[in-house]
């Protein structure tokens, strides 16, 4: 029976996390066949985030410091040292569905990645400010400008892998710019990626992704990944 670990990156996610684990079709996707462990990796929470993701039976692993690229980079970790075969991550704040989780695994394509594209799906209103819309789609632009790999939502966060993959990728990144770079690897690498239009709506409490601060730093990444295909540090 194949293995699957539903990741959830989190850090103060206290209004939204409870109602993201209870989403998740765990019925319909064991039927598919899978084994689930649902992981919670926590960037230092100051809320009740922790303990609501323990009563509802997740596994917790703090982070080595801050920022979304470490949370992921330890889900990796953890999924590779363990018998996983594929790994879905969404983010915890309420503006993913856990619902389309089955169509994200279905999509995955042998030793590859599915990327959910919310810029052709259901984009609920108020979900993605104007600035951040026109960021996406400038910066989804210089990444194909750049890699020549098509993908249509670049800064999406809900993304499926099989082990193939993820043992494939070169990874440094510490903040928002992880998934920027899990395309760049996956260019590099000739990592199959299939698109899943998803359903994306408002998040539930303050957001933490900075338009320009964190956009420049996704650009960046795409840069540096162009002159410099391998990370320096991809153990760390």
């Amino acid at each position: 029976m194949p293995s699957l670990l539903i990741t959830l990156p989190a850090l103060d996610e206290e209004l939204a996390i409870a109602d993201v684990i209870s989403r998740i079709p765990t019925e319909e996707i064991s039927e598919m066949g899978f084994e689930i462990e649902t992981l919670v990796v926590d960037g230092g929470s100051s809320d009740r985030t922790v303990q609501i993701a323990q009563d509802l039976d997740c596994t917790i692993i703090e982070q080595w410091g801050e920022g979304k690229g470490l949370a992921v980079r330890q889900a990796f970790k953890h999924f590779l040292s363990n018998s996983h075969d594929y790994l879905v991550m969404l983010d915890s704040d309420g503006t993913y569905w856990p619902e389309e989780i089955p169509r994200i695994l279905n999509t995955i394509p042998k030793n590859g990645i599915a990327i959910g594209d919310r810029l052709r799906g259901n984009l609920e209103p108020d979900a993605m400010t104007t600035t951040n819309w026109v960021g996406n789609h400038l910066l989804t632009w210089l990444a194909v400008a750049l890699h020549g790999r098509t993908i249509n939502d670049l800064c999406s966060g809900f993304w499926g892998f099989s082990r193939g993959a993820i043992e494939k990728l070169e990874l440094n990144s510490l903040r928002f710019e992880i998934e920027a770079e899990m395309y760049t690897s996956s260019a590099k690498r000739n990592i199959p990626i299939r698109h899943v239009p998803i359903s994306y709506s408002k998040r539930k409490g303050e957001p933490k992704l900075g338009s320009v601060k964190d956009g420049a730093s996704i650009a960046r990444k795409l840069i540096i990944r162009r002159i410099f295909p391998t990370p320096y540090e991809e153990n760390q």
